[in-house]
């Protein structure tokens, strides 16, 4: 076994990373992860790579599955970009990467507004872009493609063509990473507002300061589904964020809409939203804990037509699972507790470690503690700009259910 591999095609030689006999199955079969137990540290030693190296990922016999990045600090410490040898991890290949994201997106939307790159699914792992119009705003979480990060901006200014790019390179997982948070303008120059269009509305963003990249694109097709639900009701939308469901739902005829969230700032960008909108007369904006707040509601007797449930994160690790479990039960048995009678539930998960059938179970179980019956009218999943990989089950995130809740006799 030699010490390194050649990609052949491409003219240029990647050290080799092998795998341990059988731990090439699941990469065959078009996953694009490799653990640090998988790797056969006796033959290529992880130590002998640096963060966002590039190596020939090879099987136990030594023939190439594909190139990758390395980061020998982290658990999945490599991610397959190609297959074969036949293209090195440069700005050629994020370009062509990019157009096949690009083709998918203008299928789908006819304004520039959606995920333009979902990581994995798009076959550049590590790496999310929004666009917002003219301003892209991407995500670096790994540090294979921070060191593709030069390349990557050239690829979005050659394919895409914005007036602005801006990384937005905060979050937990680049502390795995060994990575350091920061936010900055890699071309030309963010405007003083960044705007969203979605459902004839406009919403605006703060790219830097909001979460993620200001806005989850990941929900449109499911806020979609809320005109026939919303109309003439009165509807509560907790862990609002910048107002996206809230708003849609006035939109659709919604007669009241209580936001709720517990950010002063994001309170503040629903009222603006509203206003921008003309919808100001029907849309208040709380600040409060979704928990504290269902609690008062309950206790002052308040009733709601439509309930909004779509929070954070619960489980954002595996081991979180039964805790998370209990939370989504709790949350959304609070909120069926100031549904009115015949009332829409609307409950959203966006944990992957919560399974879509523990997640109804436990809104469900909720139900049958308060001795209500759901009917689900709809099931709910990411929308079309964040594809799943079938062989990629972490693509997999979002899930939810728009449910009727009657009363149990």
């Amino acid at each position: 076994m030699t010490n390194e591999a050649e990609a052949t095609d491409a003219g240029v030689e990647y050290p080799a990373l092998c795998l341990k006999k059988g731990e090439d199955a699941r990469l065959r079969a078009g996953h694009a992860w490799v653990f640090s137990n998988e790797v056969d540290v006796k033959r290529t030693p992880l130590t002998g790579f640096r963060p966002g190296d590039p190596a020939v990922v090879l099987d136990h016999a030594g023939k190439a599955i594909g190139i990758a990045y390395v980061n020998p600090n982290a658990l999945i410490c490599a991610r397959l970009v190609a297959r074969g040898l036949r293209h090195p991890l440069d700005r050629s290949l994020v370009v062509h990467r990019l157009n096949v994201a690009l083709g998918l997106r203008e299928r789908l939307y006819d304004r520039p507004y959606y995920r333009l790159v979902f990581g994995e699914s798009d076959g550049l792992p590590g790496l999310v872009l929004d666009r917002f119009g003219d301003v892209v705003v991407g995500q670096v979480a790994t540090a294979g493609m921070e060191a593709l990060k030069d390349a990557v901006a050239d690829a979005v200014r050659k394919v895409v063509k914005p007036a602005c790019l801006v990384w937005k390179n905060t979050g937990s997982v680049r502390a795995m990473e060994d990575l350091p948070e920061y936010t900055e303008v890699a071309f030309g120059e963010l405007p003083a507002e960044v705007v969203v269009e979605e459902g004839g509305l406009s919403f605006g963003l703060d790219v830097r300061g909001g979460q993620k990249t200001g806005w989850f694109f990941d929900q449109r097709a499911n806020r979609d589904q809320l005109a026939p639900f919303v109309r003439e009701a009165r509807v509560l939308d907790v862990f609002s964020y910048v107002g996206a469901w809230g708003l849609r739902a006035a939109a659709f005829g919604a007669r009241e809409v209580t936001c709720v969230d517990a950010s002063a700032t994001a309170v503040a960008a629903i009222g603006a939203n509203a206003a921008r909108n003309g919808l100001g007369e029907r849309v208040r904006a709380v600040q409060a804990d979704a928990f504290d707040f269902l609690k008062d509601a309950r206790h002052a007797r308040e009733r709601y037509d439509v309930v909004i449930v779509d929070p954070p994160a619960f489980a954002k690790r595996k081991k979180d699972f039964a805790e998370a479990r209990l939370a989504y039960r709790r949350i959304n048995e609070a909120a069926m507790q100031v549904l009115s009678k015949d009332g829409i539930l609307v409950a959203c998960s966006c944990s992957y470690h919560m399974p879509r059938g523990a997640f109804m179970e436990a809104v469900n179980q909720g139900a049958r503690h308060l001795d209500r019956t759901l009917q689900v009218v709809s099931q709910l999943q990411q929308a079309p700009d964040h594809p799943v990989n079938p062989a990629i089950p972490e693509s997999d995130y979002l899930k939810g259910f728009i449910a009727r809740v009657l009363p149990g006799a």
